[in-house]
């Protein structure tokens, strides 16, 4: 099984009315930021470990579990709400950087989340890295009326359990789960990702630590107009990481390209792009050292 070569220490801080679970590498220092990061959907802090492993310097790193995932608890809730991931962030910043811009970075819909975070809290950010976080298709207002019924049908249909996340009969399951996902994702990586990833329930059966409730569509549309205003507002220089597997041809088949992804990026006045290559959606994954090394460049 892989071996950690920077563990991380957890810690509760109690936020919004829950109890969020934050991994913790390095301590404070008065000459370098905090540096923040947040993952993705269906994902858990621990999976910057091997990132945070490739890294050539220590630094104070800080990795919430967003609400419903990990080891974050609070009141049950049938659906989530982009706007509180904002709020959560906000806090989570106040407890641990209240005085101090911070380097801020996020994965897939953790990456939507610093985007706007960044553009409604420029003074905030000294340096943003977005890693995937595209974003949605653009949506017109003709299309709200059937989003609002199917977010009311979903709704029923996790009451119903239809939703509910699949469990394991072993670790080893989970493991090969999460290679059948990403190929590239090395059997040491996945067995010890595994562990982090879901936790067995009192019958032994390994259960996903992801709320199901997250599988419910937001009931608002994306406001492609909204989102360019924010970005704009962004002030801290961006680099903005794409893998040489396109995730969104993948999902979308054309409906929204990487090309229409870009596009929306050049209101962000000082924007850096990179791409890595032999990469697929979990690029911090598939090439910790070689984004590790991106990403420091970046910061330094």
């Amino acid at each position: 099984m892989y071996q950690a070569r920077r563990p991380s220490r957890s810690e509760f801080i109690p936020i919004r009315h829950l109890d969020y679970h934050v991994r913790v590498w390095g301590e404070p220092s008065p000459d370098r930021p905090p540096l923040v990061l947040v993952h993705g959907w269906m994902d858990v802090a621990a999976s910057w470990q091997f990132m945070v492993d490739a890294m050539g310097e220590d630094r104070h790193i800080i990795a919430p579990d967003w609400r419903g995932f990990g080891l974050t608890r609070g009141p049950a809730t049938d659906n989530y709400w982009f706007p509180d991931y904002l709020a959560d962030l906000d806090a989570l910043l106040d407890h641990y950087a209240a005085d101090q811009p911070i380097d801020l970075v996020g994965h897939s819909m953790g990456g939507n989340v610093v985007m706007v975070y960044a553009g409604v809290r420029p003074q905030r950010i000294r340096r943003l890295v977005n890693l995937e976080g595209f974003g949605m298709p653009a949506t017109r207002p003709a299309q709200a009326p059937g989003r609002y019924a199917q977010w009311l049908d979903e709704l029923k249909a996790l009451r119903r359990g239809d939703m509910d996340l699949k469990a394991y009969d072993s670790l080893d399951g989970v493991a090969r789960r999460l290679m059948k996902t990403n190929p590239r994702l090395t059997e040491d990586k996945a067995r010890w990702l595994a562990g982090e990833w879901a936790q067995p329930d009192d019958q032994g059966h390994w259960r996903i630590l992801g709320d199901p409730a997250h599988k419910v569509v937001n009931a608002q549309l994306y406001r492609l107009d909204e989102v360019q205003e924010v970005f704009a507002r962004i002030t801290a220089p961006l680099l903005s990481v794409t893998a040489s597997d396109d995730s969104l041809g993948q999902w979308w088949k054309g409906r929204y390209t990487l090309e229409e992804y870009r596009q929306r990026l050049k209101v962000v006045t000082d924007l850096r792009e990179a791409h890595l290559d032999d990469a697929g959606h979990m690029l911090h994954h598939d090439q910790p050292q070689a984004l590790a090394r991106l990403i420091e460049t970046f910061l330094a």
